[in-house]
């Protein structure tokens, strides 16, 4: 091993190291990673391994469950905590560091080399610190087993179809497993669109046809992909058709789709998956742009080289980057990790464009590129991890409650619904109360026990009202906290349940 392919070996292991360092340090904020992380926690639980529960009696139709397996897996060996919840999608992202610098070895020229080893990770340095790239190795969320998914899909075929074992070949059906069983049949577009044009416009049929089990791998993906969908219809009818029409047909091409079951639709201007794009794949999408550009001026416009790249299966990778935010250009309703599946790729395009030597300025370009991410989400993890009640948790205030002696007999009360925050770190123990019956009981004097009340920071008539009859003894971003004892009794009227929702 050369000194360089040492230095970015290591290089490529601080970075991984760093991320998952981090990931122990910050309090998970509502809604999207302590949402999954409560489905997960039930999961485990529960030991209800079919069907993720969003609520009680409600069933999350809104991904299938391989997420939620393995952070349920994950909880039972090191316990409820961010570290638990959040080394699923490391280990994730670490599998397609691994297969981008795979991806990019089977591209070189010559394979044993010391300069594709050093192509290798490159590629995969610049991918583990793309904004998205480094946030999304330690984030609670689906999209991370969607890219693993579809990079052993997309892996699996290029590393085929340029020599490699037939073990490749599998890793493309066991790619479309954990896509099918991770987001769902999104990952048959994302993957088959590229494959189908690269296939298309080289008149490549043949050799695709030749080098993978088409059937016998089809047969075991179906043989392992089916009966969870099928015993997930069976145990709550209804889920096929939200799932595959509502998720994927009528998310993308209805704005404000009301038909969301567990969040908000968005309405996007046309086109801003291609922004979300230059952002996600920050600093080195506009690296990869420039050196294109560069590239190209200096060729002088020569028109033949797209059709002699996509002779061979550069047309493939360039397609598998670009797949996801051409699908979703059109759409109004996206988040800017759709266009995770395509930064794999596109770091080996960009690592194409890196100059063997660069100068002293690039040099330094290339290292503030490869520090810019790790850096800006390290120090904001850091700076948060001080200050936790900027965020939008209850993980702070709901431990200084547990540390009170005096409060021990006091259950946690959110009012109307506690946020997924509260009911991650209260460990299922967080109970709600409506605001009709809060005014009920308080008025009655029918309380059963003194509580711990969560009221809306925005709800102030009752904050008013109880902070005459009842003891303040807690807040954080959103919500103050009172202690409402037994004898409590008055003639409290509360604000609507959507105000409280709107904390």
């Amino acid at each position: 091993m050369t000194r360089t392919v040492n230095t970015l070996f290591w290089t490529l292991v601080s970075i991984l190291a760093l991320r998952l360092g981090l990931s122990a340090l910050l309090p998970m904020a509502d809604t999207t990673e302590p949402r999954y992380a409560e489905i997960a926690r039930v999961m485990a639980t529960s030991g209800d391994w079919i069907t993720p529960w969003f609520d009680a009696g409600v069933p999350f139709w809104g991904k299938p469950p391989f997420s939620f397996w393995c952070q349920a897996l994950s909880f039972k060996l090191f316990g409820f905590n961010e570290f638990a919840a959040r080394l699923p999608s490391w280990l994730a992202n670490v599998g397609i560091v691994y297969l981008v610098y795979a991806t990019r070895v089977a591209l070189h020229p010559e394979k044993a080399s010391d300069s594709a080893q050093r192509a290798g990770l490159w590629a995969a340095l610049i991918y583990a610190t793309m904004a998205l790239g480094f946030v999304s190795a330690g984030t609670v969320m689906t999209d991370s087993f969607l890219a693993l998914g579809t990079t052993m899909i997309l892996t699996g075929l290029i590393v085929r179809l340029q020599g490699g074992s037939e073990r490749w070949a599998w890793l493309f059906f066991l790619g479309l497993v954990i896509g099918l069983l991770a987001k769902g049949p999104v990952a048959v577009v994302l993957t088959g669109a590229p494959v189908f044009f690269w296939a298309l416009l080289s008149r490549q049929w043949q050799r695709l046809w030749q080098c993978l089990p088409w059937v016998r791998g089809t047969l075991a993906m179906l043989v392992l992909v089916l009966p969870w969908y099928i015993l997930a219809e069976l145990k709550t009818p209804g889920f096929l058709d939200y799932f595959i029409v509502g998720e994927h047909i009528k998310r993308f091409l209805v704005s404000n789709w009301q038909g969301d079951l567990y969040g908000d639709a968005h309405d996007f201007p046309r086109g801003t998956i291609w922004l979300y794009l230059v952002l996600a794949s920050f600093p080195w999408g506009l690296i990869a742009l420039g050196g294109w550009i560069k590239k190209q001026w200096r060729r002088n416009g020569d028109q033949n080289q797209w059709l002699t790249r996509t002779r061979g299966v550069t047309g493939l990778v360039i397609g598998a980057a670009l797949t996801p935010a051409l699908f979703f250009t059109l759409a109004g309703n996206i988040l800017w990790t759709y266009v995770l599946p395509g930064l794999p790729f596109l770091a080996v395009l960009v690592s194409n464009l890196l100059p063997r030597e660069p100068a002293r300025t690039g040099r330094n370009l290339v290292v503030a590129s490869i520090l810019a991410a790790p850096v800006l989400c390290a120090g904001a993890t850091l700076w948060l991890s001080l200050h936790p009640d900027d965020l939008k948790t209850e993980k702070a205030m709901i431990e200084r409650s547990r540390a009170r002696s005096d409060l021990a007999n006091h259950p946690l009360v959110y009012l109307d619904k506690p946020p997924f925050s509260a009911r991650f770190y209260g460990e299922g123990e967080v109970q709600s109360i409506p605001s009709e019956t809060l005014n009920e009981k308080l008025a009655s004097g029918t309380l059963e026990r003194p509580m711990l009340l969560a009221v809306p920071k925005n709800d102030r008539t009752l904050r008013q009202k109880l902070d005459a009859r009842a003891e303040q003894i807690d807040h954080n971003r959103r919500y103050i906290l009172f202690r409402i004892p037994v004898n409590s009794k008055s003639t409290v009227t509360t604000q609507s349940s959507k105000g409280a929702d709107n904390a």
